[in-house]
């Protein structure tokens, strides 16, 4: 039974509604204002003009690659953290949050200086023909780094809480490692397995720092979304960097409805 709301209460509501509005709403608006501000026609040319369609296709095919990657990861450190006691546990929870604790620049000239000619591994990369460094590979890897805690945050807590009487009764009565895991794991942490990977792909497509050091900025190869919307922006194309910008922001809420509608169901 709910408490009843003060007025008070209708005061600290409303702030917080004003405040959505003005940091979230109105910059979310203003986005598509401007992407339209000349008509469809417009809107449609910039976002089929080829380097900003390679753009988004390269952004979704970067997070096609890195969410399932990084879920796995994170099932399983979370897994090893929550579920065993072992020399090295809080260490590996430390290096978990190492992507949080750095600059994501930082970690893009960290990995230049790596898999770059000049790099402690360019050299012999080189010799073998292995570029890395401004490619999509590059791409890939520095956006499995920034993203990799994600997943791994959401379920540590939640595992570590719920404990793992239930997964042993499972094993006591025969059933197999999978089974345990898809039968009586999975259910239990599916929401905060969906919102570790609603948060990793989110971070997937809106990654600018570390992606534009190990890119190169090559317009039409290897170009992400938030790359071709600072390009177009510095060619003075407004509208054309609002269209890109539109299309990451009209990702980002068909993501936020797809969960929703997820947790809806779940609640029927």
């Amino acid at each position: 039974m709910h408490a009843p709301t003060e007025p008070r209460h209708y005061l600290l509501i409303g702030l917080a509604m004003a405040v959505s509005a003005i940091f979230l709403v109105v910059p979310l608006v203003s986005i598509f204002a401007v992407a339209f501000s000349r008509g469809w026609e417009v809107y449609l040319g910039n976002i089929i003009e080829p380097a900003t369609l390679h753009a988004i296709w390269l952004t979704v095919l970067a997070a096609l690659v890195c969410v399932p990657i990084n879920t796995v990861f994170g099932i399983a450190v979370a897994w090893a953290v929550s579920r065993y006691d072992f020399r090295g546990r809080r260490l590996l929870i430390s290096v978990i949050e190492v992507p949080f604790s750095v600059s994501p620049i930082v970690a893009g000239v960290t990995y230049l200086f790596l898999y770059g000619t000049q790099g402690l591994f360019g050299p012999a990369l080189q010799a073998a023909g292995i570029q890395i460094m401004f490619t999509v590979w590059a791409i890939f890897l520095v956006s499995l780094f920034v993203t990799a805690p994600f997943v791994a945050r959401e379920l540590i807590p939640l595992m570590q809480a719920q404990g793992s009487e239930d997964e042993e009764a499972a094993i006591s009565l025969g059933a197999s490692g999978w089974q345990t895991f898809r039968l009586v794991t999975l259910p239990n942490i599916r929401w905060a397995l969906l919102y570790g990977a609603v948060l990793t792909n989110a971070r997937v497509m809106g990654e600018f720092g570390a992606v534009s050091v190990v890119s190169g900025n090559i317009r039409g190869q290897t170009n992400t979304l938030p790359l071709q919307v600072e390009l177009l922006f510095n060619d003075f194309n407004t509208v054309g960097a609002f269209a890109a910008a539109s299309t990451l922001a009209f990702i980002a809420l068909v993501t936020l409805i797809v969960k929703y509608a997820l947790e809806l169901r779940e609640g029927t």
